[in-house]
């Protein structure tokens, strides 16, 4: 018999895992739906503010405290979110929280009152928050057990790119404005959403009561240290099972020192920048688009790098750059004027390289740390690490800065070398679960929707 031989891959692949690329054939809904919400949060984030200063008789300050008051109310809600992702899966749950939102952004279309921005603003958020913790579980499901690190980098990447081109394109509406064209901005919003909800909703082979006969499953990890008397796939448990699971609340005590370097952008750097190291304003934009920029370009070969080495090494990494970032930010205080813009773009790279190798171990550990019989409520855990530490970080981050423009970055350092110890073997697993994680690296890849990216 003459030997058989596998076809040779595609250019378009080669390309593909070239630039760490993960395999993106049968996934077009999910990753539309994702660009989807990145357009539209970069739409949002950009002019909800003027949207309401143009369109209601409020004040700037009455806009603002409104939008934070909202915000906060969503705070407690996702430990209730993780209920709803053990009990109905993450694709239902993504869809859901897209759909969410579309109400709120209808809402905000019908809004003149502080408290009915408050109202709208908790149902975008709580919309917001359920997609973000079931597209993690769904990422996996969507990977199948191969090049989950390329999927999660892939993920964020293309947010960075949606966020980027939706921010320009509410620019654009700003540049015009009139009521009219920021109200179509958000109907606009209204229309996609409800479409990456429907993408979304429609995945085949998205759900794990899906997973029989439909492909490599996902490996279940161990967790050696779980709190006595747990096994793997009890059916029973609950909250109090997560805060007993001490492994798994490292994890989350780390990424809150991650939760706090991802503030420095949008609380601390351009006051800094400005008030404290006398520069002009226009190098914290370009230091800003230089992380955008690397991100989106560079994040993908940076995952197809992380995806060949343990994640406490690529965490460990991660926080080191975080420091070394913050000593250079620090420093500056005490070089001569014309080595401070240097030293900015330095520490920028630096950030820029801990936020991309950071991104994609912290996402994949989060979820396949969890049992599976309680993912949504281990997830809803992570997730206050974001929501508490997103909300706290402007307060406290702002309060040092006015103690003293070093103080800061002396607590963004400790933090962050503080949480090298917590890393330390976040992903030791049994054999057993190493090797099927290999056999899933080289299993074929499942078609989701059937259909070509496009």
């Amino acid at each position: 018999m003459m030997p058989q031989h596998s076809p040779a891959p595609s250019t378009w692949r080669r390309i593909q895992t070239a630039w760490g690329l993960p395999d993106l054939a049968g996934k077009g809904r999910f990753v539309t739906a994702n660009l989807i919400d990145s357009l539209g949060n970069g739409l949002v984030v950009a002019f909800t503010v003027v949207f309401f200063v143009k369109t209601t008789s409020l004040s700037l300050v009455a806009v603002g405290t409104a939008l934070t008051v909202g915000q906060l109310l969503v705070l407690p809600f996702p430990l209730f979110i993780g209920r709803l992702l053990d009990k109905f899966g993450p694709r239902t749950v993504v869809a859901v929280g897209n759909w969410i939102s579309v109400a709120g952004f209808i809402g905000f279309l019908f809004s003149h009152a502080a408290w009915q921005i408050v109202l709208w603003q908790f149902v975008v958020q709580l919309g917001s928050t359920a997609f973000w913790m079931g597209n993690s579980p769904l990422t996996v499901l969507v990977a199948r057990g191969v090049e989950r690190a390329r999927w999660f980098g892939f993920v964020r990447a293309l947010r960075n790119v949606g966020v980027g081109f939706g921010g320009a394109a509410s620019a654009v509406a700003l540049s015009i404005g009139t009521v009219a064209g920021l109200r179509a901005v958000m109907v606009i919003n209204v229309v996609t959403f409800a479409v990456a909800g429907w993408l979304v909703i429609t995945l085949r082979g998205a759900d794990t009561s899906e997973e029989v006969g439909a492909g490599p499953v996902e490996p279940k990890p161990a967790l050696p240290e779980q709190a006595a008397g747990e096994t793997t796939g009890q059916p029973s448990g609950g909250y109090r099972t997560v805060l007993k699971d001490t492994r798994y609340l490292r994890l989350v005590a780390t990424n809150i020192s991650f939760v706090f370097a991802s503030t420095v952008i949008t609380v601390l750097l351009a006051v800094y920048a400005v008030d404290n190291l006398d520069v002009g304003a226009w190098i914290v934009g370009v230091i800003v688009v230089l992380n955008a920029a690397m991100v989106a370009l560079l994040q993908t070969l940076a995952s197809r790098w992380i995806e060949a080495r343990r994640p406490v090494t690529v965490l460990v990494l991660a926080l080191l750059f975080n420091a070394a970032a913050f000593v250079v930010f620090g420093t500056l205080l005490v070089l001569p004027g014309w080595a401070v813009i240097a030293g900015l773009l330095i520490a920028m790279v630096l950030y820029t390289v801990a936020e991309m190798l950071s991104s994609p171990p912290t996402s994949e550990l989060s979820v396949v740390m969890a049992p599976e019989h309680l993912r949504g409520r281990y997830l809803g855990v992570y997730q206050l690490s974001w929501s508490v530490g997103g909300a706290v970080a402007p307060a406290l981050l702002t309060a040092l800065l006015e103690g003293g423009a070093a103080l800061p970055w002396v607590f963004l350092t400790a933090i962050s070398v503080l949480a090298v110890p917590l890393v330390l073997g976040l992903d030791r697993r049994p054999a057993a679960t190493s090797e099927a994680a290999s056999a899933g690296d080289v299993a074929p890849k499942e078609q989701l929707d059937g259909g070509p990216v496009g």
